[in-house]
């Protein structure tokens, strides 16, 4: 039996994979063979951050910079929540690209600096990987347009692991620490699960039930539903 499945527009595809929060637009690419969740902010006044670039073909350097030219967009920042290299395989294409910096935790750099080897073993070309432009620390704001984001320091899955928190429109982008009913690794270098769900406990579960949590990979969930329904936290 033949099935006929239409295929999508790249609009539709960016429809759906799109939040509009007050004033902000968050929109969502699944970049590289491991399908991370690259994620483009931007406020009314077209000002934009990228999290976690993960492109790694030409082809997805073309659907992100597509998206930025449709919108007119300055972006204002690129953001690394982990060095693993699914998160940061597109940062020297923004860097040059966009003329932006490039911002990051400082105790990402061991990681990050052998990010060539680990890049060889998932197949994703990782050369020329730029230097940060400055360290992201506990408490600082990412500011972009109208919108401000607050980091946390959230090691467990690796050191460097950082969350983004906005407390205005009840967000958090938080890397690869928690996911829908699951967390994250904590067998590769410098993982550490006790620390990881110590993380989770006093830093994201502290939050309000109904703030959104944008994963590294996989689907949009809340605070509150982690809380009732993820096994790791119970």
């Amino acid at each position: 039996m033949k099935i006929n499945k239409k295929r999508r527009s790249l609009k539709e595809y960016l429809d759906q994979n799109r939040s509009l929060l007050d004033k902000m637009t968050i929109q969502i690419f699944h970049f590289n063979p491991i399908m991370v969740n690259t994620l483009v902010l931007h406020d009314e006044n077209g000002e934009a951050i990228i999290v976690d670039p993960g492109n790694c073909a030409t082809y997805e350097d073309e659907r992100l910079d597509e998206y930025i030219r449709t919108h007119s967009l300055t972006v204002k920042a690129i953001i690394n929540t982990h060095p693993h290299i699914d998160h940061i395989a597109g940062n020297a294409y923004c860097v040059e690209r966009y003329n932006a910096p490039l911002l990051f935790h400082e105790a990402s750099m061991p990681i990050y600096h052998k990010a060539r080897a680990y890049a060889a073993a998932f197949g994703i070309p990782a050369d020329n990987m730029p230097e940060p432009t400055r360290f992201l620390n506990e408490g600082d704001t990412v500011n972009f347009g109208s919108q401000s984001l607050t980091v946390l320091y959230t090691p467990g899955h690796c050191d460097g692991s950082i969350t983004l928190h906005d407390a205005s429109n009840k967000l958090l982008i938080c890397g690869d620490l928690l996911f829908e009913g699951s967390v994250g690794r904590a067998d590769l270098p410098t993982g550490d699960m006790s620390l990881l769900l110590e993380m989770v406990r006093t830093k994201i579960l502290t939050l309000d039930d109904d703030t959104v949590i944008y994963p590294g990979h996989g689907d949009n969930t809340t605070v509150g539903n982690e809380k009732m329904y993820n096994p790791f936290l119970q």
